[in-house]
């Protein structure tokens, strides 16, 4: 049976290409949804260029019929626009809010006996349709489950004489029923020993188990606490994989790990001419308003967790405070270092450089397909975050740019990952983030 879809606006700010996901069905927008994008529209931000590009999709659909009557899309579909101001809704709704105007047009569509559905990402919206009978759904193209989330490691249990020869040979076929990625790393247990151990990784270039070429590194006085930053430091210190993701929570070392790396890529190998940091400028918190001073004052109230890891590293390497301050300073001031905002980094190519983007959990898919399409060539990007401390009201655990990322390159030779587990900060940390 066909179905109506009637969308919430926060699903097209979510992705204007949203007009189009629904196959041979009915796409219903309630002017409710056309007003809200026309305040949205002015914004500067992700939710402003969404807005902006729906507005364009339907003025382009426009052209081809009338949009009161319903338009029909390539997919088989139609894309109607519904004036929703007369239509009723039970006592106790406020009629002056948009919300309820859309969920007055999706009863009045049941009424007419069609088989509607509510799309929407606010859950309090999901839930008042529920209460009216209506079925809904979360907008869901481009999730990806936290629980599904591709490690970048695992085990294989092999016989003791394949481990020997491996560390032998330096190189070994992957065993056909494991089904490895490209440049995922593998724990080698022995069978018959299990302390019997060696590291590898599903080389992207060769197509077989070879081992760890960065095992013994210690970037910028940075040594690895456990495994998983152990396979960490590889993918960031390999030159053929140009893309790294890094997921963990708050005390893993991942902004450490990319930082030293960075500064070892950057400043003692010269492969890359700079190390650019950027993290979206999300609070924690309540907004704390406009701040005065230039941009780089400006910046450097948000970028004060990458001075501090800066500081951590210097410290490994200079015992006198004013030394560390010196060295930073310097790095700096010769732009050897740049941090900039995520905003300023739209439009500009970026060749040559090891770019680091913290905090990318808090990115959309589609702001994290503009960064990674900014680099230019020699470009090596690494993204790291927490998918469990999301600070965008728009975004979960499922929906963000950072997981969305990993689904999508896994398995590609230019692409590597892994996630951390252990808090290596301190036991308070590590506990806190078991706990709360």
């Amino acid at each position: 049976m066909r179905k109506t879809f009637v969308l919430d606006t926060n699903v097209l700010l979510h992705n204007h290409q949203a007009i189009f996901s629904f196959k041979d069905n009915d796409v219903v927008i309630p002017l409710g949804v056309i007003e809200e994008l026309d305040r949205f529209k002015g914004f500067n931000d992700e939710r402003g260029r969404e807005a902006r590009s729906a507005s364009r999709e339907l003025d382009a659909i426009r052209k081809k019929g009338h949009l009161y009557e319903g338009v029909p899309l390539p997919n088989g579909g139609t894309v109607q626009v519904l004036i929703d101001h007369d239509m009723e809704i039970p006592y106790g709704f406020d009629k002056s809010k948009v919300d309820n105007r859309i969920l007055a047009c999706a009863l009045h569509l049941k009424k007419q006996g069609r088989n509607v559905y509510l799309i929407s990402k606010d859950m309090n919206a999901r839930i008042k349709a529920d209460a009216l009978g209506i079925p809904t759904q979360d907008f869901e193209t481009n999730k990806v489950h936290i629980d599904e989330l591709y490690s970048g490691w695992r085990e294989l249990v092999l016989p003791a004489r394949e481990i020997e020869t491996f560390l032998a040979t330096k190189a070994m076929e992957a065993p056909a029923q494991a089904g490895l990625f490209l440049n995922e790393f593998v724990l080698l247990k022995a069978a018959e020993n299990e302390n019997k151990t060696a590291l590898a990784k599903y080389c992207g270039t060769l197509k077989k188990l070879t081992p760890l070429y960065h095992i013994n590194a210690r970037p910028w006085g940075v040594e690895p606490l456990n495994l998983q930053q152990k396979f960490a430091i590889e993918l960031l210190l390999c030159n053929e994989i140009q893309l790294v993701t890094l997921v963990g929570r708050a005390g893993t070392g991942k902004t450490l790990l990319a930082l030293a790396c960075g500064l070892q890529k950057t400043i003692d190998e010269h492969v890359y001419r700079k190390l650019l940091v950027s993290r979206p400028i999300m609070p924690l918190g309540k907004d704390i308003g406009y701040l005065p001073g230039s941009k780089d004052e400006k910046l450097s109230h948000w970028m004060q967790p990458i001075f501090d890891n800066l500081e951590f590293v210097m410290d490994r390497l200079y015992s006198n405070s004013d030394d560390v301050d010196k060295k930073i300073r310097f790095l700096i001031e010769s732009q050897k270092v740049q941090i900039e905002a995520i905003t300023y980094i739209r439009g500009r190519s970026i060749p040559k450089q090891f770019l680091i983007v913290d905090e990318a959990q808090n990115l959309t898919p589609h702001e994290v397909k503009t960064i990674i399409s900014r680099a230019g060539d020699g470009t090596k990007v690494v993204l790291t975050g927490d998918p469990y401390q999301i600070d965008n009201p728009y975004l979960d655990s499922s929906s963000n740019g950072l997981n969305y990322v990993i689904n999508k390159f896994k398995g590609k030779g230019l692409f590597g990952h892994i996630i951390l587990h252990k808090s290596e900060r301190s036991d308070l940390s590590a506990l806190a983030s078991e706990l709360l």
